[in-house]
């Protein structure tokens, strides 16, 4: 075993993680569906997140103000599926695309 390897990793079985991460970033970067966004937005989140992105709900994130989206779709495709505070998790309700399409809605409305 090379130095620097995992310790459970047989020889020549080194480049797997990579792969492994190489292969979810380039899930990634597939175009998201703005429209399609938009339907799952209306009807997962702009009940406290509004229909225009200004909030219904105290804390919830003003996206017409931007902030709130100035992170990497992958940091909230994360923070999407676990949930955070008041919000729920979706994982299990919404695939990573389906999340992905909607953060991509979500930008249009800074």
């Amino acid at each position: 075993m090379s130095r620097g390897s995992a310790p459970f990793l047989k020889p020549g079985m080194a480049a797997l993680p990579a792969l492994a991460a190489a292969l979810v970033a380039a899930s990634l970067v597939m175009a998201a569906d703005v429209r399609n966004g938009e339907r799952l937005y209306t009807m997962h989140c702009s009940g406290c997140h509004g229909p225009n992105g200004v909030p219904q709900m105290p804390g919830a994130p003003d996206f017409k103000r931007g902030r709130a989206l100035l992170r990497p779709d992958a940091e909230l495709l994360r923070s999407i599926r676990r949930g955070r505070g008041a919000m729920p998790g979706y994982t299990g309700i919404l695939t990573d695309r389906e999340i992905l399409d909607i953060v991509a809605f979500t930008r249009t409305f800074g």
